[in-house]
């Protein structure tokens, strides 16, 4: 079972609620949990758990394209196949160029070289790296390489090396609603939106919405800091028969906690309850 968790804008609480439910559902009711960070371009699950131990890191790749000038005929054809303007090919000038910032590695110039001026090289995509904490089946997080634009690429090699062994694996999604989310829900079994009842979290919240119900994807909602900002966001769920999973209560002192990054040592009673409700809500919902 995947579930992916996702938010419309960032700060709402969505890794608050991973990091929660990895430690509820492993700890509290006895599953067989990974939780994977997707958000790879700034991953930070891991600074929650100082004393996880890395069972591994693996350096991934990207196959692109390097032109060899002596075999290429400046035909241009790899340039027209190339969806993503990534190569430059100047004929008169005898030039060619490959732009790997803009490279999806799709693979279309090498089906459109006849010459075979084209050679397979790596281009250094990120890391993945696993690690074994105190309780649970461990944690995995991609980090994307410094300057790179490849998210969705490293995010679907994150899940590919992902245990299948588990019973349940979460999946925190970055922020927003682009392409690095929509590839880390595309298998999920199920998403959970983290909102907030402010007018930007429900502006960002519809715009997810809409996403997920592009995608097919069965969904539900949980309102973080919940007291806060006003009850629209509670009207619009109910408005489009919008599952709510539950509520978190807004805690300064637990918003102390997370600043010093304690989240499961002195747990508030009403927040504590609050995430049984939500694991109970989120077992009846999946089974």
């Amino acid at each position: 079972m995947q579930i992916a968790i996702a938010s419309g804008k960032g700060g709402t609480g969505k890794t608050t609620v991973s990091v929660n439910l990895y430690y509820f559902l492993s700890v509290k009711y006895n599953n067989k949990v990974q939780l994977i960070d997707c958000d790879v371009e700034e991953p930070n699950d891991m600074l929650f758990f100082p004393q996880a131990k890395k069972k591994s890191e693996t350096e991934v790749y990207t196959i692109v394209p390097e032109i060899d000038k002596a075999k290429c005929t400046f035909c241009k054809k790899c340039a027209v196949w190339c969806e993503f303007n990534a190569i430059s090919i100047v004929k008169n000038l005898k030039f060619a160029e490959v732009n790997y910032d803009l490279c999806h590695s799709c693979g279309a110039c090498f089906e459109a070289c006849t010459f075979d001026a084209l050679k397979q090289i790596e281009n250094p995509l990120g890391r993945i790296s696993e690690y074994q904490t105190t309780f649970g089946a461990g944690i995995m997080e991609g980090r994307l390489e410094i300057g790179s634009a490849m998210q969705t690429a490293l995010i679907k090699k994150v899940k590919k090396q992902a245990s299948t062994g588990q019973t349940i694996t979460l999946l925190d999604a970055p922020p927003g609603t682009s392409c690095p989310v929509v590839e880390t829900v595309a298998n999920a079994d199920y998403v959970i939106l983290v909102t907030e009842p402010t007018p930007f979290g429900l502006h960002d919240l519809k715009i997810a919405v809409e996403v997920l119900k592009e995608l097919k994807k069965p969904f539900g909602v949980i309102v973080n800091k919940a007291g806060l900002g006003n009850n629209d966001v509670y009207q619009f769920l109910k408005e489009n028969n919008i599952t709510l999973v539950g509520n978190i209560p807004f805690s300064k002192n637990y918003a102390a906690n997370y600043s010093r990054g304690d989240l499961f040592e002195n747990i508030p009673a009403e927040l504590e309850k609050s995430y049984h409700t939500i694991v109970d809500q989120l077992q009846l919902i999946i089974s």
